[in-house]
C-alpha cells in the first residue's frame, strides 16, 4: 500500500463511520421531531450526515513527531539489515476496491440518468397549461398516468396528468398546483438531485438507499405542512386529492412526485395534526440545527484520536527506504578484494536523497508507480563532479533491483543491489539511540556538511542551521564514537562549534 492509499483509506474510514452514526441519529429522531416540532424541522435533520462527514475531515492540531525523519537522509545499517514489517505481495486490494467503488458509482448514476430520461420521454406531446399565478411552466402530459410532479432541478417544470381538469375539482387543482409550486420555492428539485448523488456515491452502504427514500418522504411531508399553513381550511380537499391520485408508476430521481411511493396513510394522518405556530416552527428549526451542531462537534472531537492514529503511520510511512548493497572493483581487481558497503537511504516520495563514499556519489529519487511498484531514478558519479550516469529501475517493493556500470570519470566498476520498502525502519531504529549512538565510519575528503548530516540522521539530531557548516572536505575516522562527540569533532574540523539543545544542534562560529 503506497502513501496515497494509506491517507485515502484513513479518510474514507472516518467518512463512513461519521455518515453511519449521523444516519442512525436521523433514523431515531425524525419521527419524534416530526410530531413534536413539525415536518419542516424533521426535514432539517437531513443536514446531519453531510455536517458530520465534513466535521470528520476537519484538521486537528497534531503534536510534532520528533521521530519522523526528513527526506534526503541516509543511515548505516548492520550486516544483517534492519527489520521492517513485511509488505504483502500480489494483488493490490486498494486499487481493486477503488475500481469497484467507481464502477458502482457509475452504474448507480447511469440508472438514475436512464430513469430521468424515461420520465422526460413520457412528456413528449405534453402541452402548456395556462395558470397565470404560477411562475413555473405547467405542462399537461399526454398520459393520465404521468404527474402531478415537479420535474428537474435546473429550470424545473410542473407536470399534471392528461385528465387533470376532469379528475380533480377546481379547489383540488389549486391545491395540487400549490404543492408543486411549494416544491419549486423550496428548491426541492436540487435537494433530490443532491440526495441521489449522495446515495450513488455510497451505493455500497446499507443505509444509503434507505436514507434516499426516507429523505424524499420527509420532503413530501414538509411540503404538505408548508402548503397547509397557507391553506389551513382545505385539509379535506387536500386529502381527497391525494386519494384520487394513484401511486406513480415511473421513477423520478430528480424531481418531486405528488403521489410517489411514500406511505399515503402517514401523509393523510399528518394532515389531521394541528399546524405549529410560527414561534414553534422557529423553535423547532433552532432545535434541529442545535442537534446538527452538537453531533458535528461530537464527530469532530471523536475523530481526533482516530485522525492521529491515521496520521502517525502515514507520517512514518511517508518515506521510502532503499536498502543498498554497493560493491566497487577495479578493472583488474578480484571479487574478494572488492570494496563493499551496506547502507539504508531514506527519502520522501519524489525527493532526492544522496550519499558520497568510497570515491563515488549516488543520488536516488523514488516515486510510486502503482500498487506495490515504484520507480527509482539513479545518478552515479565521482565526487569530484564529472557528468553523472543516469539509470532508472522499476520494480516491486521488497524485491531487489540491480544496476551496474563504470563510475564516470574513474576506472572502477560499481554494482548496486537496491531493495525498496515503504517507511524508514532503519532510520527510526538508529534515531532511537540518540546522542549516545555509536558512530563508526571513515570519511576521506568528504564535505563537512554531508558528514554532519549523516551523524544527525544516525542519532536523530535536528540540525537548526546546517548551512553554517560549509563544504570544506574533512578526513576523519570514527570507531564507536558517541554521536555528540563525533558531531563536535566534525564541527571543530570545519572551524565552527556545535551547541546542543536536546536533540537540536545549532552551529556557531568560533570566537
Amino acid at each position: 500500500m503506497n502513501l496515497e492509499s494509506v491517507v485515502w483509506s484513513g479518510a474514507a474510514g472516518l467518512l463512513l463511520l461519521s455518515c453511519t452514526g449521523a444516519l442512525a441519529c436521523v433514523a431515531l429522531l425524525r419521527r419524534p421531531c416530526r410530531r413534536w416540532l413539525g415536518a419542516g424541522s424533521a426535514f432539517l435533520l437531513w443536514a446531519l450526515p453531510p455536517l458530520a462527514m465534513l466535521a470528520s475531515q476537519l484538521p486537528h492540531a497534531a503534536a510534532a513527531d520528533a521521530g519522523v525523519l526528513s527526506g534526503a537522509a541516509w543511515v548505516m545499517v548492520s550486516a544483517t539489515g534492519a527489520g521492517s514489517p513485511a509488505h504483502a505481495a500480489g494483488v493490490d486490494w486498494t486499487a481493486v476496491l477503488a475500481w469497484a467503488w467507481m464502477l458502482g458509482v457509475a452504474v448507480s448514476l447511469a440508472r438514475a440518468a436512464v430513469a430521468q430520461a424515461r420520465y422526460r420521454q413520457g412528456l413528449r406531446g405534453a402541452v402548456p397549461l395556462s395558470r397565470g399565478w404560477v411562475r413555473w411552466p405547467v405542462l399537461r402530459a399526454a398520459s393520465a398516468a404521468t404527474g402531478p410532479a415537479l420535474v428537474g432541478a435546473w429550470r424545473p417544470c410542473i407536470v399534471v396528468p392528461a385528465d387533470f381538469e376532469v379528475r380533480y375539482t377546481d379547489g383540488e387543482q389549486a391545491l395540487i398546483l400549490a404543492h408543486e409550486v411549494m416544491h419549486a420555492r423550496r428548491r426541492d428539485g436540487w435537494w433530490s438531485l443532491l440526495a441521489q448523488l449522495f446515495a450513488s456515491l455510497l451505493w455500497f452502504h446499507p443505509l444509503a438507499w434507505w436514507a434516499l427514500a426516507a429523505l424524499r418522504h420527509d420532503q413530501e411531508l414538509a411540503c404538505d405542512a408548508a402548503v397547509l399553513r397557507e391553506h389551513s381550511g382545505c385539509r379535506r380537499s387536500y386529502a381527497q386529492a391525494m386519494l384520487k391520485t394513484p401511486i406513480a408508476g415511473q421513477l423520478l430521481p430528480v424531481g418531486c412526485s405528488w403521489s410517489s411511493r411514500h406511505p399515503l396513510t402517514e401523509r393523510i394522518a399528518m394532515l389531521k395534526l394541528p399546524s405549529h405556530s410560527s414561534a414553534g416552527r422557529r423553535l423547532g428549526g433552532l432545535a434541529s440545527l442545535a442537534v446538527a451542531g452538537a453531533l458535528a462537534g461530537t464527530v469532530y472531537a471523536a475523530s481526533a484520536p482516530m485522525a492521529s492514529q491515521t496520521q502517525q503511520p502515514s507520517a512514518a510511512a511517508g518515506q521510502y527506504q532503499l536498502d543498498i548493497k554497493l560493491a566497487l572493483t577495479g578493472d583488474d581487481a578480484q571479487a574478494s578484494h572488492a570494496r563493499r558497503l551496506k547502507v539504508a537511504l531514506c527519502m520522501a516520495p519524489g525527493e532526492a536523497a544522496s550519499l558520497a563514499t568510497h570515491g563515488i556519489a549516488l543520488e536516488a529519487t523514488t516515486r510510486p508507480v502503482t500498487g506495490q511498484r515504484v520507480s527509482i531514478d539513479l545518478a552515479v558519479r565521482q565526487k569530484a563532479g564529472v557528468a553523472p550516469v543516469h539509470d532508472r529501475l522499476v520494480g516491486a517493493l521488497r524485491q531487489p533491483l540491480h544496476a551496474s556500470g563504470k563510475v564516470p570519470g574513474g576506472s572502477e566498476q560499481y554494482t548496486l543491489e537496491i531493495t525498496p520498502q515503504f517507511g524508514c525502519p532503519a532510520g527510526a531504529a538508529a534515531a532511537a539511540k540518540g546522542a549516545e549512538a555509536p558512530i563508526t565510519m571513515k570519511v576521506r575528503g568528504t564535505a563537512a556538511r554531508d558528514v554532519v548530516g549523516w551523524i544527525a540522521t544516525t542519532a536523530g539530531f535536528v540540525l537548526v542551521n546546517p548551512e553554517a557548516v560549509d563544504q570544506r572536505q574533512v578526513t576523519l575516522d570514527f570507531q564507536q564514537v558517541p554521536a555528540a562527540s563525533a558531531m563536535q569533532m566534525v564541527a571543530d574540523a570545519d572551524g565552527v562549534r556545535a551547541i546542543f539543545d536536546g536533540q537540536h544542534v545549532r552551529f556557531e562560529p568560533k570566537s
